[in-house]
């Protein structure tokens, strides 16, 4: 009977083990479960919301792409990009990664931008393979010396989507021979360490053609673009033929002591565009040989006072665009701008050509359509000075003097379709002064001094599409305004005032700002009407602002608003209901001071009106207090917003709503209540499945007005506020069925089943958790090197022992370049990662022994190999033949190192297959001794 007892036992102790086993892995499946929320990471989606940005700062994107992820302090990359959304499009990463590892982004095949901001200095091979879809790949260094940058020349081959290059304070001084896609257009090398453009050569070999006289024209080279070399301030000198058969639309070189004529020698073919932008030449510099084709030219920023210095005369037959803007310009010479036959775009703004425009006869070509003349301290516009310039479309005299201007100013442009006159002291606009301008779409009069705009002073434009309108006092707005409007902006001060005689519609208007202060409708008893309108933006009023008073601006229906905004800086404000918009999808509300006191029920009245509303977004509107009631309408809300907002108070009936929360929720410059209430949110923002939240992790809370602290939200929560009865009631019936299970077991007389039953916890918790616990151990081994060696432990070595099984071994390495913390002490951390290693690795040549850091490693290597025999290894690899008597305590490190212990690469002695099995072998065998 005993006998067949004992396997009966066996296996119900086995059960009850299994059991256990099972009980503890759903206990940690549910403390672990994934969440959205990710530290220093921002989630963001534009075409929900494009103006998220002005709350939330993030890096751009470009036009097309919106679903985006920034994220900042980055140190582990794999550890932040595990929780990264994988169908993301634009992705931003800032902080410290020296080495860039093999498929960083393998999981991002969606990644159409990639801006890195990681002090990065090597980039392996691999690093990008599985990023078929990138187009826009940046490298971004901002502190004042350039970082060194080295590629591997294959680095770039997997993009072939890649359209845009730029490296931003990089020098790529041990970079060379780097494959450039095809697909590739820009390519920038800004703020970099450039001398000459025979550098160019060495690292983008493919860009240029062979230097023999016969162009290449072998296929798959790449076709570039633009070149973007500018703020390279050592780039002095261009040498013959250093780009020589180099084709490419732009070039510029912005900020370089480089001068046009140092190109005429260089070799580069048919350049269509050049930008030598604050170079400090003092003289527009004469054709350039060899390039007849040249189309743009951009000159700004410069010391230009003469154009015609020295009697000479620049020609550029085929120059389309000119920019001479921001220099000291005083006159324009007839004979220069008359040999420009095609010019089309001239800017001459940020100069001093005032006070009054004098525009010599034959001075510009008839086809100039842009002329810019903003900035120029100009006083009038005599009758007639734009007469002769029958092809212009575009007029631009911001910023300038101008008080008035007649119907015969603007004579002769009859295809003018932008005239910009903002910020000018325009005080009376005569009647007819646009009676010359039939086809004019868009004007800009903001800033000006206007008191009284009549609508009959806009009459002349057939179709005036645009319309901006400011003063400085008060402006008063007369019927009838123009019928195709689709856009007006208007500004004032102190007070607009519409002054209206009968009900007249904007019937086309679909985009509408008004900034004022004050916004008044005379007679009272008369409306608008705006059945087209869209986009609603008011901003700044303070006047007693109440339902009836909108109304009045915006009777019954807005049938087509789609985004509303309003930013009322009121004091006495009663009440706002949005009424008739049932297609509003957008609400930005900031500063409604009658929010101050019950604001639930307020919030609430207000957006239950629009049910289909997907964006919220609430700035300074001291709300203090938020329920489920107030949401619990928006059925469709994707981002919910919270700015600004000081003593907030969530009620923890808002977990109701937790299964219909937006998508996104953001809170930015938020302070909240120090109440256990709200201990919710923490198991919230980090669990909840569906929802991404941003803000939470950084919020402080405030126990009264007068505390300064800034204490956590988060910590507050976990050291005042115990965890919730639900939590409770789960462990306190773990720990029932623990026993329960457990009290059976310890009854039995054989006792040996705990010993196993320790083992095999022991090994599932290993197995879980080995990879982080390795006994006192956080790196398998430390490597030390010297600086002229890191290309070759970066690219051939690391990867080898990094990289996983069974391709690799899978060790975890310790490189002082990548592993110390920022701002640490050096000493400190090279003896506390030795002191956590299993084994140091020195890498040895003569470089390295020349090294003090190189000496200093070694050293404190064998000084732990002393004087703690049998917990750590030593073993030294030698790259080059080197006198074994050179080494430090030689005697005694042949008296404890193995044979084995040493590794010698120098004169091809070993295979590099043979080397990288026998390390791996020896690593891995110190690895069972220590364990």
């Amino acid at each position: 009977m005993l006998k067949e007892s004992m396997p009966r036992m066996e296996r119900h102790q086995f059960c009850s083990v299994l059991l256990i086993l099972i009980l503890l892995t759903l206990v940690s499946l549910t403390l672990t479960g994934w969440a959205w929320t990710i530290p220093d990471c921002i989630i963001a989606d534009s075409l929900l919301f494009p103006n998220l940005s002005y709350y939330i700062p993030f890096c751009t994107s470009a036009p097309g792409l919106h679903l985006l992820a920034s994220c900042s302090n980055v140190k582990n990359l794999n550890q932040t990009l595990k929780r990264v959304p994988r169908n993301t499009e634009v992705l931003c990463l800032q902080g410290m990664v020296p080495t860039l590892p093999a498929k960083a982004f393998i999981r991002f095949h969606s990644l159409q931008l990639l801006r890195l901001q990681l002090s990065t200095t090597s980039v392996t091979s691999r690093t990008f393979q599985g990023l078929d879809q990138l187009q826009y790949l940046f490298f971004d260094h901002h502190a004042p010396c350039c970082l060194s940058l080295f590629l591997s020349p294959n680095c770039f081959e997997s993009l072939r989507s890649l359209s845009s290059l730029s490296f931003q304070g990089y020098c790529l001084t041990y970079s060379q021979s780097i494959y450039l896609p095809t697909s590739l257009r820009h390519l920038t090398l800004r703020n970099s360490c450039l001398t000459k453009f025979q550098d160019l050569q060495r690292l983008f070999p493919d860009l240029l053609l062979s230097t023999s006289s016969t162009p290449n024209t072998k296929p798959g080279a790449p076709f570039l673009e633009t070149l973007d070399l500018s703020y390279n301030l050592q780039l002095k000198q261009a040498g013959v033929r250093d780009l020589y058969g180099l084709t490419l639309h732009s070039l510029i070189l912005d900020g370089t002591p480089l001068r046009a004529l140092d190109l005429t020698d260089s070799g580069l073919l048919h350049l269509h565009f050049l930008s030598l932008v604050g170079t400090e030449i003092e003289k527009v510099p004469a054709s350039l040989t060899g390039y007849s084709e040249l189309r743009a030219l951009d000159l700004g920023k410069n010391q230009i006072q003469n154009i015609l210095e020295n009697g000479e005369i620049p020609g550029y037959k085929a120059l389309e665009f000119l920019s001479l803007h921001d220099n000291h310009l005083q006159t324009l010479p007839t004979r220069f701008l008359h040999t420009l036959p095609q010019l089309q775009k001239l800017n001459l703004s940020m100069n001093k050509l005032g006070p009054i425009l004098e525009l010599p006869e034959g001075l510009f070509s008839t086809n100039l359509k842009v002329l810019d003349l903003s900035h120029n301290q100009l006083c009038d516009v005599p009758h007639g000075a734009f007469s002769l310039l029958s092809q212009l479309q575009e007029l631009w005299l911001s910023g300038n003097n101008i008080s008035s201007l007649s119907n015969e100013s603007l004579q002769g442009l009859r295809q003018l379709r932008t005239l910009d006159l903002s910020w000018n002291q325009i005080k009376v606009l005569k009647p007819g002064w646009l009676s010359h301008l039939p086809a004019l779409t868009t004007l800009n009069l903001l800033g000006t001094y206007l008191e009284c705009i009549l609508g009959i002073q806009l009459q002349g434009p057939k179709m005036l599409r645009h319309l901006q309108l400011g003063s400085f006092p008060m402006l008063d707005i007369y019927p009838p305004w123009p019928p195709t409007l689709l856009s007006l902006e208007i500004q004032a001060e102190s007070c607009i005032q519409f002054m209206i005689h009968s009900g007249q519609p904007f019937l086309f208007l679909e985009n509408l700002t008004l900034e004022t202060s004050i916004l008044l409708l005379k007679p009272d008893n008369i409306t608008i009407h705006f059945p087209s309108l869209r986009r609603l933006t008011l901003r700044g009023y303070s006047f007693t602002f109440s339902t009836s008073q909108l109304q009045r601006f915006f009777p019954q229906q807005l049938p087509l608003l789609e985004h509303f905004f309003i930013w009322c800086e009121n004091s006495y404000a009663v009440d706002l209901y949005l009424f008739g918009m049932p297609r509003l999808r957008v609400l930005e509300l900031g500063y409604l001071n009658f929010f101050y006191e019950s604001s639930t029920m307020k919030l609430e009245m207000l957006l239950k009106e629009v049910p289909q509303l997907q964006v919220l977004a609430l700035s300074h509107l001291n709300l203090r207090n938020l329920s489920v009631s107030s949401f619990k309408s928006l059925q469709d809300l994707k981002l919910l917003l919270f700015n600004s907002e000081r003593a907030l108070e969530m009620n923890s009936n808002l977990q109701e709503f937790i299964p219909q929360m937006p998508q996104y929720v953001y809170f930015s410059d938020v302070t909240f209540t120090c109440q256990c209430e709200a201990s919710w949110l923490e198991s919230w923002a980090t669990r909840a499945p569906n929802t991404f939240v941003y803000g939470l992790e950084k919020s402080i809370c405030i126990a009264n007005a007068s505390d300064y602290s800034k204490t956590l939200l988060f910590s507050f929560l976990a050291t005042n506020c115990p965890h919730g009865t639900e939590f409770w009631g789960f462990l306190t019936s773990f720990i029932l069925l623990l026993l329960l299970i457990i009290l059976p077991l310890i009854s039995c007389p054989k006792w040996s089943w705990l010993h196993h039953l320790w083992t095999l916890f022991h090994t599932c918790w290993w197995k879980l958790c080995g990879h982080r616990l390795r006994g006192q151990f956080n790196y398998d081994v430390f490597i030390s090197y010297c600086e002229e060696d890191q290309a070759w432990v970066l690219e051939e070595l690391v990867p080898v022992l990094e990289k996983a099984p069974p391709e690799g071994e899978g060790l975890r390495l310790c490189l002082p370049a990548r592993d110390f913390g920022i701002g640490n002490d050096r000493m400190e951390s090279m003896i506390a990662s030795m002191g956590k290693s299993r084994a140091t690795l020195c890498v040895l040549t003569g470089q390295a022994l020349a090294s003090p850091w190189c000496n200093l490693e070694l050293r404190l290597a064998t000084y732990h190999l002393v004087a703690r025999p049998g917990t750590t290894r030593l073993l030294l690899l030698f790259l080059e033949p080197l006198d074994r008597q050179r080494l430090h305590s030689y005697h005694r490190l042949s008296r404890w190192l193995q044979k084995e212990d040493y590794f010698d690469l120098s004169q091809g002695k070993v295979e590099w297959n043979s080397f990288c099995e026998q390390l791996k072998r020896r690593l891995s065998k110190a690895g069972q001794e220590r364990d």
